[in-house]
């Protein structure tokens, strides 16, 4: 598995060691690890937002030692059974256990997760393992998770490290409990505090809520599982669907933000016609350099009594050429226009569960998009993709997607996103054992 893109010199990306006391997924059959080679441009020495920067995928479907590093802007891209939406869907399950969603919830599928060739044990265990790491003002620091799947759901070991220093350690000691046994850093007149946690949420999500916050060593647990809470917690899975896309969309129903399935995508467009008229404009020259025909705009109809509203592309400066309605466009046009539209707007328009008590300025949406490239042609994902380098360099917007080998799934056709700059290429389709 290899990777390209953006202009930093490559780097190795290797495994890092299982930490000491880590309760492994049983029946873990271990493979060899998957070496990630990477142009990701460096981040500042301190960030100030909490971000993910890498993926670790040890023993996850078809993946085992994994690491997917992650740029401000990734690609992952390969074949059809490569793993590209089991990555993603890992993603997604640990924001959501940040969150603090149960873990029935956050894999609602998780028997499909299993490795196939992982048996189980004596007492017929079976599970998998995943974390990633988060860079921010306290530093890397790597969130690592064991999840037994049989014969019950629940979390088997959780272990919270920074700068090789254990901060945070569970294991499930009493199968015959709903707790496992959770030890974290104190400093103090104690050197570690030890309690029980619910077997079915992110022990490092409830650490706010147990440490007080006294002694160096319980600043420095907090520092780090608040970073990761912030960093993973903010996410925007994306899916757009041209089918739901095509009818006038209700005003005020959202009120004026975007679902992941973007079909209140016209009443979005007439908000930031509102209240962004720089954005609109912009997204209606992207709309101009991806769309078939001229287009000069994009332009709102409204419903008579007001209560509906149809986007449709400008064809004229003057309206002389009738415009084209959204419910006429292509499957692949719509889908270029909506996730335009998400990364040119960003939080204040998606439909997102941001982190009240942190600031704005110090947080970053990651937009995960599925199949970016689905239904698009290759002057399409250029544009899509020229555009995420751009807006996610700016630090406030992330973006990891998937992409098949080809920008249409066509041999004929030439690869996607190696050559747009600040697009981290990570390529699922090569060197897989």
């Amino acid at each position: 598995m290899t990777t390209t893109g953006g202009t930093a010199p490559d780097r190795t990306y290797r495994p890092q060691a299982r930490p000491s006391g880590f309760v492994p997924a049983q029946g873990r059959t271990r493979g060899p690890d998957r070496i990630v080679r990477a142009a990701v441009p460096a981040p500042a020495l301190t960030p100030a937002r909490p971000f993910v920067t890498e993926l670790r995928l040890s023993a996850f479907g078809p993946h085992r030692g994994t690491l997917l590093p992650l740029g401000p802007a990734t690609l992952l891209r390969g074949p059809s059974g490569s793993g590209k939406t089991t990555a993603l869907a890992a993603y997604e399950a640990l924001a959501r256990l940040a969150s603090g969603a149960g873990l029935a919830e956050a894999f609602s599928d998780a028997a499909d997760h299993v490795p196939e060739r992982s048996r189980p044990d004596r007492q017929g265990r079976r599970g998998f393992r995943i974390g990633c790491t988060v860079d921010g003002p306290a530093g890397p620091v790597a969130l690592d998770l064991a999840v037994q799947v049989e014969p019950a759901l629940r979390i088997a070991g959780e272990r919270l490290t920074s700068r090789g220093r254990t901060l945070l350690a569970t294991a499930l000691r009493d199968p015959g409990r709903g707790t496992v046994h959770a030890e974290w850093h104190t400093a103090g007149s104690t050197k570690v505090t030890r309690a029980p946690l619910p077997d079915d949420l992110l022990a490092t999500a409830l650490l706010p809520l147990r440490v007080a916050g006294r002694t160096p060593g319980q600043r420095d647990v907090l520092a780090a599982a608040e970073q990761v809470v912030v960093g993973l917690r903010s996410v925007f899975p994306c899916d757009p669907r041209p089918r739901r896309m095509r009818e006038p969309a209700p005003i005020g129903a959202s009120p004026g933000r975007l679902h992941g399935d973007c079909r209140n995508l016209a009443e979005v467009l007439h908000r930031t016609a509102t209240e962004c008229p720089r954005r609109h404009a912009r997204l209606a020259a992207f709309a101009a350099a991806g769309c078939a025909g001229p287009v000069t705009g994009l332009g709102l109809r409204e419903s008579v009594d007001g209560s509906l509203v149809q986007a449709v592309l400008e064809r004229t400066a003057r309206g002389t050429a009738p415009a084209t309605p959204f419910g006429r466009l292509g499957d692949g046009e719509l889908r270029y226009l909506a996730l335009g539209l998400v990364l040119l707007t960003g939080p204040a328009v998606l439909t997102v569960d941001p982190v009240d008590e942190v600031p704005q300025a110090m947080q970053t949406l990651t937009v995960l998009a599925d199949g970016l490239d689905r239904g698009l042609d290759a002057r399409q994902v250029r544009a899509l993709l020229a555009l995420a380098g751009e807006i996610c360099g700016s630090g406030h917007l992330r973006l990891v997607a998937t992409a098949s080998a080809t920008a249409s799934g066509s041999a004929s056709e030439a690869p996607v996103g190696p050559e747009v700059p600040g697009v981290t290429v990570v390529d699922l389709g090569r060197d897989r054992t």
